[in-house]
Protein backbone atom coordinates (compact mmCIF):
# COMPACT_ATOMS: atom_id res chain seq x y z
CA UNK A 1 0.00 0.00 0.00
CA UNK A 2 1.86 3.09 -1.16
CA UNK A 3 1.32 6.68 -2.09
CA UNK A 4 -1.61 9.04 -2.14
CA UNK A 5 -4.48 8.36 -4.52
CA UNK A 6 -7.16 10.72 -5.76
CA UNK A 7 -7.45 14.17 -7.26
CA UNK A 8 -7.27 16.88 -4.61
CA UNK A 9 -10.56 18.75 -4.63
CA UNK A 10 -11.27 22.14 -3.09
CA UNK A 11 -14.27 22.15 -0.76
CA UNK A 12 -16.49 25.04 0.41
CA UNK A 13 -15.20 26.65 3.56
CA UNK A 14 -13.16 29.56 4.86
CA UNK A 15 -11.02 31.75 2.61
CA UNK A 16 -7.58 30.22 2.11
CA UNK A 17 -4.23 31.12 0.59
CA UNK A 18 -0.81 29.53 0.30
CA UNK A 19 1.97 31.78 1.59
CA UNK A 20 5.57 31.49 0.47
CA UNK A 21 7.75 30.93 -2.56
CA UNK A 22 9.10 27.95 -4.41
CA UNK A 23 7.82 25.08 -6.50
CA UNK A 24 6.09 23.25 -3.65
CA UNK A 25 4.03 26.29 -2.63
CA UNK A 26 3.14 27.04 -6.25
CA UNK A 27 2.06 23.45 -6.90
CA UNK A 28 -0.07 23.34 -3.74
CA UNK A 29 -1.83 26.59 -4.62
CA UNK A 30 -2.65 25.24 -8.09
CA UNK A 31 -3.95 21.93 -6.69
CA UNK A 32 -6.19 23.64 -4.17
CA UNK A 33 -7.25 26.45 -6.48
CA UNK A 34 -6.31 29.17 -3.97
CA UNK A 35 -4.10 32.26 -4.25
CA UNK A 36 -0.34 32.17 -3.72
CA UNK A 37 0.73 35.14 -1.59
CA UNK A 38 3.97 36.32 -0.04
CA UNK A 39 2.36 37.68 3.11
CA UNK A 40 -1.05 36.93 4.59
CA UNK A 41 -3.66 39.70 4.54
CA UNK A 42 -6.16 38.94 7.35
CA UNK A 43 -8.78 41.00 5.55
CA UNK A 44 -8.48 38.87 2.42
CA UNK A 45 -8.18 35.31 3.81
CA UNK A 46 -9.01 33.40 6.97
CA UNK A 47 -6.27 30.74 6.93
CA UNK A 48 -2.84 30.48 5.36
CA UNK A 49 -1.02 27.29 4.37
CA UNK A 50 2.73 27.60 4.88
CA UNK A 51 5.82 25.46 4.40
CA UNK A 52 8.04 25.99 7.44
CA UNK A 53 10.04 23.95 9.95
CA UNK A 54 10.32 21.13 7.45
CA UNK A 55 6.64 20.59 6.77
CA UNK A 56 3.29 21.96 5.66
CA UNK A 57 1.16 23.73 8.24
CA UNK A 58 -1.89 25.95 8.43
CA UNK A 59 -2.49 28.96 10.64
CA UNK A 60 -5.03 31.76 11.01
CA UNK A 61 -4.23 34.80 8.91
CA UNK A 62 -5.07 37.16 11.76
CA UNK A 63 -2.44 37.92 14.37
CA UNK A 64 -2.94 36.27 17.73
CA UNK A 65 -4.53 33.13 16.30
CA UNK A 66 -4.20 29.63 17.66
CA UNK A 67 -0.83 28.94 15.98
CA UNK A 68 0.31 26.59 13.25
CA UNK A 69 -1.32 23.17 12.92
CA UNK A 70 0.59 20.43 11.11
CA UNK A 71 0.44 16.65 11.04
CA UNK A 72 3.33 15.14 13.00
CA UNK A 73 3.04 11.36 13.29
CA UNK A 74 6.61 10.89 14.50
CA UNK A 75 6.94 13.05 17.62
CA UNK A 76 4.57 14.73 20.06
CA UNK A 77 1.32 13.12 21.13
CA UNK A 78 1.10 10.88 18.07
CA UNK A 79 4.60 9.57 18.66
CA UNK A 80 3.95 8.94 22.35
CA UNK A 81 0.71 7.15 21.52
CA UNK A 82 2.43 4.96 18.95
CA UNK A 83 5.17 3.97 21.39
CA UNK A 84 2.66 3.12 24.12
CA UNK A 85 0.05 1.48 21.91
CA UNK A 86 -0.84 -2.16 22.14
CA UNK A 87 -3.77 -4.16 20.88
CA UNK A 88 -4.94 -4.64 24.43
CA UNK A 89 -4.67 -1.08 25.70
CA UNK A 90 -5.91 0.88 22.66
CA UNK A 91 -9.72 0.99 22.81
CA UNK A 92 -9.92 1.63 19.08
CA UNK A 93 -7.90 -1.52 18.33
CA UNK A 94 -10.15 -3.61 20.56
CA UNK A 95 -13.29 -2.17 19.00
CA UNK A 96 -12.05 -2.64 15.43
CA UNK A 97 -10.85 -6.18 16.17
CA UNK A 98 -7.15 -5.87 15.41
CA UNK A 99 -5.60 -9.24 16.24
CA UNK A 100 -8.98 -10.95 16.21
CA UNK A 101 -9.46 -11.57 12.52
CA UNK A 102 -9.55 -7.97 11.26
CA UNK A 103 -6.55 -7.13 9.09
CA UNK A 104 -7.88 -4.57 6.60
CA UNK A 105 -9.50 -1.31 7.70
CA UNK A 106 -10.90 1.71 5.92
CA UNK A 107 -10.85 4.87 8.01
CA UNK A 108 -13.65 6.69 6.20
CA UNK A 109 -13.18 9.99 8.07
CA UNK A 110 -9.41 10.24 8.35
CA UNK A 111 -9.03 13.88 9.37
CA UNK A 112 -5.49 14.48 10.62
CA UNK A 113 -4.80 10.74 10.50
CA UNK A 114 -3.99 9.89 14.11
CA UNK A 115 -6.43 6.99 14.49
CA UNK A 116 -5.57 5.55 11.08
CA UNK A 117 -1.89 5.77 11.98
CA UNK A 118 -2.24 3.90 15.29
CA UNK A 119 -4.29 1.16 13.60
CA UNK A 120 -1.53 0.76 11.01
CA UNK A 121 1.13 0.81 13.74
CA UNK A 122 -0.69 -2.10 15.41
CA UNK A 123 -0.54 -4.17 12.23
CA UNK A 124 -3.62 -3.36 10.18
CA UNK A 125 -3.57 -2.52 6.48
CA UNK A 126 -5.34 0.85 6.47
CA UNK A 127 -6.81 3.02 3.74
CA UNK A 128 -7.51 6.53 5.04
CA UNK A 129 -10.23 8.46 3.21
CA UNK A 130 -10.44 12.25 3.48
CA UNK A 131 -12.73 14.46 1.44
CA UNK A 132 -11.37 17.88 2.47
CA UNK A 133 -8.64 18.89 0.06
CA UNK A 134 -6.89 21.05 2.66
CA UNK A 135 -6.92 18.45 5.44
CA UNK A 136 -5.78 15.82 2.94
CA UNK A 137 -2.85 18.02 1.93
CA UNK A 138 -1.78 18.37 5.57
CA UNK A 139 -2.11 14.63 6.14
CA UNK A 140 -0.24 13.74 2.95
CA UNK A 141 2.64 15.97 4.03
CA UNK A 142 2.72 14.33 7.46
CA UNK A 143 2.71 10.87 5.92
CA UNK A 144 5.61 11.77 3.63
CA UNK A 145 7.68 12.94 6.59
CA UNK A 146 6.74 9.85 8.62
CA UNK A 147 7.84 7.63 5.73
CA UNK A 148 11.35 9.12 5.98
CA UNK A 149 11.76 8.54 9.72
CA UNK A 150 13.39 5.26 10.85
CA UNK A 151 10.79 4.75 13.60
CA UNK A 152 7.72 5.17 11.39
CA UNK A 153 9.08 4.35 7.94
CA UNK A 154 8.06 0.67 8.24
CA UNK A 155 4.45 1.79 8.80
CA UNK A 156 4.15 4.39 6.05
CA UNK A 157 3.54 3.64 3.23
CA UNK A 158 3.63 -0.13 3.71
CA UNK A 159 0.46 -0.24 5.84
CA UNK A 160 -1.18 3.17 5.47
CA UNK A 161 -2.44 4.80 2.28
CA UNK A 162 -4.31 8.08 1.87
CA UNK A 163 -7.12 8.41 -0.67
CA UNK A 164 -8.72 11.80 -1.30
CA UNK A 165 -12.38 11.01 -1.85
CA UNK A 166 -15.93 11.28 -0.58
CA UNK A 167 -16.18 8.13 1.54
CA UNK A 168 -19.79 7.45 0.59
CA UNK A 169 -19.08 7.29 -3.12
CA UNK A 170 -15.77 5.49 -2.64
CA UNK A 171 -17.25 2.75 -0.47
CA UNK A 172 -20.22 2.31 -2.80
CA UNK A 173 -17.80 1.79 -5.69
CA UNK A 174 -15.79 -1.00 -4.05
CA UNK A 175 -15.63 -4.34 -5.83
CA UNK A 176 -16.58 -7.33 -3.69
CA UNK A 177 -12.98 -8.54 -3.60
CA UNK A 178 -11.80 -5.18 -2.21
CA UNK A 179 -14.21 -4.93 0.72
CA UNK A 180 -12.34 -4.29 4.00
CA UNK A 181 -12.80 -6.32 7.14
CA UNK A 182 -13.79 -3.18 9.04
CA UNK A 183 -14.75 0.44 8.42
CA UNK A 184 -14.00 3.07 11.05
CA UNK A 185 -16.00 6.30 11.34
CA UNK A 186 -15.20 9.36 13.41
CA UNK A 187 -17.87 11.84 12.28
CA UNK A 188 -17.84 15.37 13.59
CA UNK A 189 -19.16 15.32 17.13
CA UNK A 190 -22.37 17.20 17.98
CA UNK A 191 -21.80 20.80 19.09
CA UNK A 192 -20.26 20.96 22.55
CA UNK A 193 -22.34 22.30 25.42
CA UNK A 194 -19.29 23.26 27.42
CA UNK A 195 -17.81 26.72 26.93
CA UNK A 196 -14.15 25.69 27.21
CA UNK A 197 -12.17 26.16 24.00
CA UNK A 198 -11.51 23.01 22.06
CA UNK A 199 -8.00 22.07 20.98
CA UNK A 200 -6.57 24.06 18.11
CA UNK A 201 -6.50 21.01 15.80
CA UNK A 202 -10.23 20.45 16.32
CA UNK A 203 -10.90 24.16 15.86
CA UNK A 204 -9.16 23.96 12.51
CA UNK A 205 -11.08 20.89 11.36
CA UNK A 206 -14.37 22.45 12.44
CA UNK A 207 -13.53 25.63 10.55
CA UNK A 208 -12.79 23.65 7.38
CA UNK A 209 -15.59 21.07 7.42
CA UNK A 210 -18.17 22.34 9.94
CA UNK A 211 -19.18 21.36 13.45
CA UNK A 212 -21.59 18.56 12.59
CA UNK A 213 -21.97 15.97 9.83
CA UNK A 214 -25.56 15.61 8.58
CA UNK A 215 -24.45 12.81 6.24
CA UNK A 216 -23.02 10.61 9.01
CA UNK A 217 -26.09 8.39 9.18
CA UNK A 218 -25.99 7.75 5.45
CA UNK A 219 -22.28 7.02 5.64
CA UNK A 220 -22.86 4.48 8.43
CA UNK A 221 -25.43 2.61 6.32
CA UNK A 222 -23.07 2.54 3.34
CA UNK A 223 -20.18 1.43 5.54
CA UNK A 224 -22.21 -1.46 6.97
CA UNK A 225 -22.88 -2.67 3.44
CA UNK A 226 -19.19 -2.40 2.54
CA UNK A 227 -17.52 -3.94 5.61
CA UNK A 228 -17.07 -7.70 5.77
CA UNK A 229 -17.09 -7.89 9.58
CA UNK A 230 -17.90 -4.63 11.37
CA UNK A 231 -18.22 -0.88 11.43
CA UNK A 232 -16.89 1.07 14.41
CA UNK A 233 -18.20 4.56 15.20
CA UNK A 234 -16.43 6.94 17.60
CA UNK A 235 -18.78 9.03 19.73
CA UNK A 236 -18.63 11.30 22.79
CA UNK A 237 -19.18 9.09 25.79
CA UNK A 238 -22.59 10.57 26.65
CA UNK A 239 -23.85 11.24 23.11
CA UNK A 240 -26.67 9.18 21.61
CA UNK A 241 -25.61 6.47 19.17
CA UNK A 242 -25.37 7.41 15.53
CA UNK A 243 -27.89 4.64 14.81
CA UNK A 244 -29.61 1.92 16.83
CA UNK A 245 -28.39 -1.66 16.71
CA UNK A 246 -24.83 -1.49 18.05
CA UNK A 247 -23.67 -4.97 19.04
CA UNK A 248 -21.05 -3.81 21.54
CA UNK A 249 -19.43 -0.68 22.96
CA UNK A 250 -15.88 0.01 24.11
CA UNK A 251 -16.13 2.91 26.54
CA UNK A 252 -13.39 5.31 27.61
CA UNK A 253 -13.38 8.34 29.88
CA UNK A 254 -14.55 10.89 27.28
CA UNK A 255 -15.28 8.84 24.17
CA UNK A 256 -16.67 5.45 23.25
CA UNK A 257 -16.57 3.15 20.21
CA UNK A 258 -19.89 1.64 19.08
CA UNK A 259 -19.52 -1.61 17.13
CA UNK A 260 -21.99 -2.58 14.40
CA UNK A 261 -21.52 -6.09 13.07
CA UNK A 262 -22.03 -6.65 9.35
Amino acid sequence: MAGTVGAVRAVPGPRLAVAGRGAAAEALARRLGVPLVRAADPEAVDFVLVYEDGGLGIRPAAAGGSGVVRVDLVAGRAGARRRAASRGTELIARAVGIGRGVTTVVDATAGLGRDAFVLAALGAQVIALERSAVIAALLADGLCRAALDPATGPIVPARLRLVVADARRWLEGLAARDRPDAVYLDPMFPPRRKTARVKKELELVQALVGTDDPEAGELLAIARAAARRRVVVKRPVHAPPLAPGASATCRGRTTRFDVYLS
